[in-house]
């Protein structure tokens, strides 16, 4: 994200670890990325520029997107980088 304007500039990039395989799941990836970016675009229009208040809601979407999706709970560690 830009430090000025709170715009994200890249991204999002998701990294799964012994959830899913990857190569099998791409449809699931491209979904996740989908919803973290309808997200984010929510925080711009109503000016949300909290990092503990992104990543709590962007953690809790994700999650309960991925339980509906895959019945499964998977650690999410929302990572944002500032530049």
């Amino acid at each position: 994200m830009d430090a000025n304007t709170g715009r994200v500039v890249s991204g999002p990039d998701v990294i799964s670890r012994g959830f899913v395989y990857v190569k099998e799941s791409e449809n699931l990836m491209e979904e996740i990325k989908q919803v973290l970016r309808n997200e984010i675009e929510k925080f711009e229009q109503r000016n949300i520029t909290d990092w503990t208040t992104i990543k709590s809601l962007l953690r809790d979407e994700l999650k309960s997107f991925i339980h509906k999706k895959t019945k499964r709970d998977p650690m999410i560690l929302p990572i944002i980088m500032e530049i």
